[in-house]
């Protein structure tokens, strides 16, 4: 094996790092309003007039994704059947309902990653599904569990309210309906609410433009299912953006148009996928009952339990870094198991695979000065990992063209296309593939703010940072439920587990509201105030929402002070998964009170 400077590595990171630090941070994004809100447009689902709602419902749950189908699946299957989400898009599916650009797929083994898949009898085709599936899944999800009938689709929530005197919650949307709920939930995600860069001259564009989420079939041909992007042949197309929707997109483009100039500020690491179909014979001896509970119990304690499983049943890019982390730090003496040792261990194999994936782009790129300028300069998880065994091999091909500004992003737009450096790169079409609104205020990405006990708002409790317990409840704010990441297990390799435990503890905890006859569910001060001890508490293992990474949305932009919405469990995910479990199912309920 090659040895590793570390020593030079690490210069080499903060060098690259510093050269995108910008004191802007998010600032530096723009939001999609005014001239910019056509950009927001659902392409996809025609708009159906109705009359508004004002009757009541036991359960109102804000979000159509992942989050929203799991738990109100859990919430249906534990007895409680008056639930309705309310989701902006025309359908369900959340980031799969309006991801619909060409190669789309899921970055975690869709066996993890596609929940309720026991309770639905599905068999994912291939190792890593596509986009049409993933969403056809959630389709799926809601017949099974008669989601759509007391549903509200194409609807924002404007007003999120509650009333002490009746112990409900008034919700009021954009479509005129002002309804009540006992309890609401909210699963609005990070990966929902679309952004641009704030280049000079964005709105100046003559030619054609749209964001990634919004995918204009109409002018690019084809359609989600992979039908070749026939009106691309003789268009020179920009895209902007390198992260992981490009990643997938731009294999397909690249085959596609005319002329493709992909424009990067900061590359992405892209590791082997190794995608195959699914065996039939080999899946019907995996899925015996309780299977993908195992399935999913393995995969977060091979990346995060104590003890590493005899056998890792996914196999994966995940996987790989966190195996060769343990084994390095179970070779550590027992009396050198510091954190300041461990990280070292961490560091250490994070480097030796972030050297492999830097020479897989010189074995598989032909020019080596685009092969450089493809070479991710930062620790493994310091951004969003991308797997991907067409992305590289883009870039062989004569109409592909990476447009590297080293570090400073595009320069401006201009009437006829972009600039970088100086030079104007003439195009008729602009697709932005810059992500999704994260490390902006919650009551910003979700549209409304929230009025708690008393007349607070969310926006009030939270002025100094997110504070919940378990990521789930927040003081003030009765019968009210957050399903996301953060502030618990924060297992972002494989988002939707988080969603499965938290479904299964908000619907322990409504059945027993509902058998109590309770009215209201609330945490207390001291247990929200312990917990978020308890996160701080622990030493920070791991990088992410490092602040010495290169920005990213992992860690704020690379702004200073704490990443709230990336603490975790201090034992990890599954230490925390199993926690849980322990604390529904107690029968305490311990740090929440019912009235």
């Amino acid at each position: 094996m090659t040895t590793i400077d570390i020593d030079a590595l690490k210069r080499k990171y903060a060098e690259e790092r510093e050269k995108r630090l910008r004191p802007d941070g998010n600032d530096q994004y723009v939001q999609l309003k005014d001239q910019l809100a056509h950009y927001l447009d659902d392409p996809y689902t025609p708009y159906t007039e109705r009359a508004p709602k004002t009757d009541h419902v036991t359960v109102a749950f804000i979000g159509g994704g992942f989050a929203g189908l799991v738990t109100c699946a859990y919430i249906k299957q534990a007895g409680v059947d008056d639930v309705r989400i309310v989701e902006k898009g025309g359908d369900f599916g959340g980031t799969w309902y309006w991801n619909r650009y060409p190669g789309a797929m899921c970055d975690t083994a869709s066996f993890v990653y596609m929940p309720l898949l026991e309770e639905t009898g599905h068999m994912p085709t291939e190792k890593y599904a596509h986009a049409p599936e993933i969403l056809e899944h959630s389709r799926r999800i809601a017949k099974h569990f008669d989601l759509y009938d007391n549903s509200l689709l194409h609807t924002e929530v404007t007003d999120l309210e509650w009333d002490e005197a009746r112990s409900v919650w008034i919700v009021r949307t954009n479509r005129g309906d002002e309804f009540t709920a006992q309890f609401v939930g909210m699963g609005l995600g990070p990966l929902h609410v679309p952004k641009l860069p704030g280049i000079p001259g964005i709105t100046d564009f003559k030619g054609h433009s749209f964001h990634t989420s919004r995918w204009d079939y109409d002018y690019t041909g084809g359609d989600p299912t992979g039908a070749p992007m026939d009106k691309l042949a003789d268009k020179r197309v920009a895209i902007i953006g390198t992260g992981a929707t490009a990643v997938q997109c731009i294999p397909p483009l690249a085959e596609a148009c005319g002329e493709l100039f992909v424009f990067q500020r900061t590359p992405s690491s892209v590791d082997v996928r190794g995608n195959r179909p699914t065996d039939p014979d080999w899946f019907a001896e995996i899925a015996t009952p309780g299977w993908q509970r195992r399935w999913l119990e393995n995969f977060t304690a091979t990346q995060s339990g104590i003890v590493m499983p005899e056998q890792d049943l996914v196999m994966d890019g995940w996987t790989d870094l966190a195996r060769r982390i343990r084994e390095k730090i179970m070779q550590l003496p027992p009396d050198n198991l510091t954190p300041e040792s461990m990280m070292a261990a961490f560091e250490e194999s994070d480097f030796e695979k972030m050297s492999e994936i830097r020479a897989r782009v010189d074995a598989i790129v032909e020019d080596p000065a685009t092969a450089d300028r493809l070479k991710a300069w930062y620790r493994q998880l310091c951004k969003r990992p991308c797997f991907h065994d067409e992305y590289l091999q883009a870039f062989n091909r004569p109409n592909t063209h990476l447009v590297d500004t080293d570090g400073k992003g595009v320069e401006r737009i201009t009437e006829r296309g972009v600039v970088v450096a100086g030079v104007e790169y003439e195009v008729d079409c602009i697709i932005y593939a810059s992500g999704f609104e994260v490390g902006t205020a919650f009551t910003r990405r979700a549209g409304f703010d929230i009025i708690g006990r008393d007349g607070l708002k969310l926006s009030e409790a939270w002025a100094d940072g997110m504070v919940t317990m378990h990521g789930v409840h927040v003081h003030g704010f009765p019968n009210m439920f957050m399903v996301q990441v953060a502030q618990g297990a924060n297992l972002i390799s494989n988002v939707p587990h988080n969603f499965t435990e938290a479904g299964q503890t908000i619907a322990t905890i409504v059945r027993h509201a509902v058998d109590l006859g309770a009215q209201e569910v609330e945490v207390t001060e001291e247990a929200q105030a312990g917990w978020m001890d308890l996160l701080y508490s622990a030493p920070r293992i791991g990088t992410i929402g490092s602040p010495d990474c290169t920005p990213g949305y992992y860690n704020n932009e690379g702004q200073p002070g704490a990443v709230d919405w990336f603490l975790g469990y201090p034992g990890g995910a599954m230490a925390y998964f199993t926690y849980l479990d322990q604390w529904r199912n107690s029968g305490d309920f311990k740090g929440l009170e019912f009235r």
